[in-house]
């Protein structure tokens, strides 16, 4: 195999926020002297002059004068936190006129220096301290020495401090901070969740780093390197959105995106080596295989602007995945000949994460802050908030210890298999919910045996299409051989155009609807093939219920002791006595909460006189026998869990359990594959009946258009036939100078308007289908304007309306050919055999704009653009 890959340690760090100079002295102290008194201003005196301090300090961040190391920043930022804390509790600072509303803090945006807020409050400058404290932390860690474990022991460390920062800037500061006049997007809650993420991935990737150094396992380096990419994929997403989408450099989004990418294709590299020594030669390709397409992703969707160090390192893990691929596909395609299972069907790449936002708690806790301690402007309040927090503190103690206990018997439950397998021994089997639920829908759907309805629905449709086509065919053909019929007969006096001429188009369109159908029909053989050739493998999803497809855990059949029943009862007393224990720590956790609800002990401190420390330890001790009841039920729980390992171990030896579950996963492994053939094939003949759907709608519409064209071409026979019987008789006027016949445009070319023409060509013979001009034949004022004296058809029916053409005025000839004007552009019957197919089949002739009105046998297509739902299954 090829040489493990190495990853890059290029990694960002934050910029410090910048301020202006702000006053906190003389507005504070003139509170004290206002609300207190003079000399308690002058006895907290130190205290004020320490917080000014500490405000000078804080406003020299990034100055190029300044001296001081990160590790003395850190420790600024920390104690002027937790004096911020003291100010808070003490000095109420907002515009309120009996408040402090001379202070007003000003910070400008990390990222777009140009942005600042500017709040009457002190949830800004809190805000901003705790992310200059993250960034502070990240710049740490940026500053070690990563080319060493140890140093990169210690940037791991720093940049979990980071995260905690950010963290808790997140859940106890940013939503105040948001609420004031004027914010930036650096403090906001989601800057601060997506830097902890940043942060979080840059301390793991050190990790991984580390474990690559130490020569561990490629198992376990491709679970934390996975980690690496969750972690920095949760910082994409939130870099991908409002408020962030638009407010960081597209060089940071480039380069969380390719580390995103280059740490999951660094898993998969791992885990493809795990695999080829498994000889699991087919997951492998599949995994290499994806870790490709990653990184060639990410290089073409990232903006520019990444480290060239990062680009250098994923064409080097490009190389290494590509050199095994190459190696694993030649081994499997001389050895292994394995079927390479499809990216979409791989489970997710396992991940294990080794680091966690630091607690910041305890290292910000203002509680012991001795700063202003002689302040207390509200004595019992702030008792009242002191006791809450001892409270709350037992409650989320408790509750942890809980949700603890119960997480732990599921788990180990799940390890042993129980109770599924007691289930299965008394024939209550059941599937993962799932694959239960995608069995349910397919039975829902009617499930396999149901296909056969649906293939002879698109049975019938295709016969349709088809009977459709023949009539429509078999129209044309009786027009045209009437057409031909009275051609013979009269000769050269039956001077319309031919009927093959003016059906060209309209028979060229159902030549394609012919081939179509064709090419469909071959489709319905192959979801028919289908059909018969998974019959079998879908056969399971038809059973009711699906369970009965499932093994059933048999007794063995010889005991020589008879003591099954003994242990499979014990069993099921145990898991009956957890199942208790579980539901008391349930009522446990409730009792808290509503000890919690009713305790109100601000009547005793309004009257008490002696020690608040005394009070408290006398009321929480009220807390302490659920306390003890919930270390029993927990202590109980542990020597349950290892008396039911006891009992599982005989009861999985007796019943050949391993045997039991190999046979229940291929179960499971067959109903998978059952379900994803039945999508498959259910998918194609949806497919195949909105096909035939659409497509008879096109057929009905060429049909309707040719049975247009029959009737008029009906209607021009009968005054055709008139002509030439008054031809025959000689009752037609030679000598007139002007015209009556007709023109007789082919069908999907455009009608052509009248114009007048007085000056006749001297010799019209030469001109291509050109009537001889005719007297105008005599027209009473009540009758309609048509040629010939004749009222009445020779075939003895009503005479018929007057032809839907467009006829010229009484003593004006038809307008020659190059005279006539374009239609105007619409849907003739050059148009699209079907919208679905175009290429060699789609021919519309181009069409000009003009005045004349479509023939009455058009009608505008109904399918202007193929359908949407129409995919590549059915189409030529």
């Amino acid at each position: 195999m090829a040489a493990p890959s190495s990853t890059t340690n290029v990694m960002l760090s934050i910029s410090e926020k910048k301020t202006v100079s702000v006053d906190l002295y003389r507005p504070l102290r003139n509170y004290i002297i206002y609300n207190y008194s003079e000399r308690e201003a002058q006895n907290i005196e130190d205290d004020l002059q320490t917080l000014k301090e500490y405000r000078s300090d804080i406003e020299r961040a990034g100055s190029t004068d300044s001296s001081s190391s990160l590790p003395a920043r850190r420790d600024l930022l920390q104690n002027y936190y937790k004096a911020l804390c003291a100010v808070e509790s003490r000095f109420p600072i907002s515009p309120d006129q009996d408040h402090i509303n001379s202070v007003t803090f000003t910070w400008f945006d990390a990222f777009k220096n140009k942005n600042k807020a500017a709040q009457q409050n002190i949830h800004l400058e809190k805000a901003a301290v705790l992310f200059n404290l993250g960034a502070v932390h990240s710049q740490m860690g940026l500053g070690f020495d990563r080319s060493s474990v140890e140093g990169r022991r210690q940037a791991s460390h720093s940049f979990i401090a980071a995260a905690g920062a950010f963290a808790f800037l997140r859940d106890n500061v940013a939503m105040k901070a948001s609420m004031g006049s004027s914010t930036t997007v650096d403090v906001s809650v989601e800057c601060a969740g997506m830097l902890e993420r940043l942060m979080l991935a840059q301390a793991q990737e050190c990790v991984f780093e580390n474990s690559i150094a130490k020569g561990n396992t490629p198992g376990v380096c491709a679970k934390i390197s996975r980690q690496v990419g969750l972690f920095y994929e949760e910082a994409l997403a939130a870099l991908s959105v409002a408020p962030l989408n638009q407010h960081f450099d597209k060089a940071w989004l480039a380069h969380v995106q390719l580390k995103a990418a280059l740490f999951y294709a660094e898993a998969c590299y791992r885990y493809s080596l795990e695999l080829h020594e498994k000889e699991e030669i087919a997951e492998e390709i599949a995994r290499l295989k994806s870790g490709v397409n990653a990184l060639s992703e990410a290089r073409k969707t990232s903006p520019r602007g990444a480290a060239q160090q990062l680009l250098d390192a994923m064409n080097k893990l490009e190389a290494s995945l590509n050199l095994n691929l190459e190696k694993a596909m030649k081994e499997n395609d001389r050895v292994y000949l394995m079927r390479v299972p499809p990216a979409s069907s791989l489970s997710p790449l396992p991940a294990f994460s080794l680091v966690k936002p630091m607690q910041m708690n305890d290292v910000l806790d203002a509680s012991k802050e001795k700063m202003f301690a002689s302040l207390v402007p509200d004595n019992s309040a702030k008792a009242l908030s002191r006791y809450t927090e001892m409270v709350d503190d037992v409650i989320r103690t408790q509750a942890e210890k809980l949700q603890q206990g119960s997480e732990l018997a599921r788990v180990r439950l799940r390890e042993m298999d129980l109770p599924d397998s007691i289930l299965a021994l008394d024939g209550n089997l059941s599937l993962p919910l799932a694959l239960k639920e995608d069995v349910e829908a397919v039975q829902i759907c009617g499930g396999p045996a149901g296909l056969d309805a649906e293939l002879q629905q698109l049975r019938d449709l295709k016969r349709v299409n088809q009977e459709l086509l023949v009539q429509t065919e078999e129209h044309l053909q009786k027009e045209a051989t009437e057409d031909a019929q009275f051609r013979t007969q009269f000769g050269t006096r039956w001077t319309r155009p031919q009927s093959t001429t003016l059906t060209k188009n309209l028979l060229d369109r159902l030549n394609r609807f012919a081939a179509n159908l064709k090419q469909a029909a071959e489709s319905d053989a192959r979801i028919e093939r289908s059909v018969r050739d998974h019959a079998a493998l879908m056969s399971i999803l038809d059973r009711h219920p699906i369970e009965s497809a499932l093994p059933t855990l048999e007794r063995p059949i010889m005991s020589l002791d008879a003591t099954e029943d003994a242990i499979v009862g014990a069993l099921k007393q145990s898991l009956r006595h957890l199942e208790t224990l579980g539901a008391q720590r349930a009522g446990l956790e409730d009792m808290l909460k509503e000890m919690k609800r009713k305790d109100d002990i601000l009547p005793k401190l309004m009257t008490s006189t002696g020690s608040h420390e005394d009070l408290f330890r006398k009321e929480i001790a009220k807390y302490d026998h659920i306390c003890e009841e919930i270390a029993r039920n927990l202590e109980a729980q542990e020597q349950l869990l290892l008396q039911i390992q006891a009992h599982n171990e005989e009861f999985a030896s007796i019943f050949s359990l391993e045997d039991y579950k190999a046979n229940r996963e291929r179960i499971y492994n067959q109903i998978e594959a059952a379900i994803s053939k039945y999508r498959e094939i259910k998918d194609n003949i949806n497919e195949g009946l909105k096909f035939y759907v659409t497509l008879q709608e096109a057929i009905t519409n060429v049909k309707q258009q040719c049975s247009d064209f029959v009737m008029t071409r009906s209607i021009q026979c009968r005054e055709m036939i008139e002509e030439v019987q008054r031809q025959i008789s000689g009752l037609s006027f030679q000598d007139s100078k002007s015209s009556s016949g007709y023109a007789y445009p082919s069908v999907g070319q455009p009608q052509q308007a009248p114009r007048a023409n007085p000056q006749l060509p001297a010799d019209t013979g030469n001109i291509p289908n050109h009537p001889r001009p005719q007297n105008p034949t005599y027209q009473p004022p009540q009758q309609p304007t048509m040629p010939g004296y004749s009222q009445t058809s020779p075939y003895g029916s009503p005479q018929p309306p007057a032809p839907p053409y467009n006829f010229p005025g009484q003593g004006q000839p038809y307008p020659h050919p190059q005279h006539q004007q374009q239609p105007p552009q619409s849907h003739e019957y050059g148009q699209p055999a079907y919208p679905g197919w175009r290429g060699p089949y789609y021919n519309a002739p181009p069409q000009q704009p003009g005045a004349m009105p479509r023939p009455p046998y058009t009608a505008p297509s109904p399918y202007p653009h193929p359908p949407p739902h129409q995919s590549g299954y059915y189409r030529q």
